[in-house]
């Protein structure tokens, strides 16, 4: 069955992702892949990089972006989390790609509060062309189902599905991190009572 990851960071999420760009398109080819994605946490900085080299090396670029999620980001002082919550948008077309850049600009010139961040009001108002991933264990749907907040969890999964339709997946992770083995079945369950399909993924942040 063929694969392709769709939760990426590259050397442009700063301090964190290790994956040079042009090795990166070495490695897909060396595992036979014909595809990849690009979600670097927060930013879009690596994306027409990433495109060129892509497109170069004959592999499709998939853009998408790892958002850091606020209940209101207007809010930057007082009780604020600094720890947001992840979410994964990928672009499906033109007009996700430049909702994806709008979202990305809001995030940093309105968001701003240690880390560009946007909320689901925003992301409602520019979600056309978007497919929505769930995220990691630092999404906010593991974190509640972590924390056994089912009710919450399943409003959440109602909102997302509600915006994006089929175009909402719930990704399922497993690095050997005990949250994530502790959680996934509850994201399986989550999932099929709400008819959202599911998308295994890797966080990945290095090539090999």
């Amino acid at each position: 069955m063929a694969f392709v990851h769709l939760h990426v960071h590259s050397e442009y999420s700063l301090l964190d992702g290790a994956c040079r760009i042009g090795s990166m398109m070495d490695r897909v080819q060396e595992l036979g892949q014909n595809a990849i994605a690009l979600t670097d946490h927060g930013v879009m900085y690596g994306t027409i990089d990433f495109y060129r080299a892509a497109k170069k090396a004959g592999i499709k670029p998939i853009i998408g972006c790892e958002f850091y999620m606020a209940d209101d980001l207007t809010v930057k002082s007082g009780d604020v989390k600094r720890e947001f919550n992840h979410l994964v948008l990928i672009a499906k077309n033109n007009t996700g790609y430049k909702n994806l850049v709008k979202l990305n600009s809001i995030g940093f010139v309105d968001g701003y509060y240690y880390k560009p961040r946007i909320d689901f009001k925003t992301l409602s108002q520019h979600s056309e062309g978007l497919i929505c991933l769930s995220a990691c264990i630092a999404g906010q749907l593991p974190r509640l189902l972590r924390d056994g907040m089912w009710e919450e969890a399943r409003k959440l999964v109602k909102q997302y599905k509600e915006l994006f339709g089929e175009d909402y997946y719930i990704e399922l992770q497993d690095h050997g991190i005990a949250d994530e083995i502790y959680v996934m079945p509850k994201l399986i369950k989550i999932a099929e009572e709400f008819g959202v399909e599911l998308v295994a993924t890797n966080d990945v942040h290095y090539l090999k």
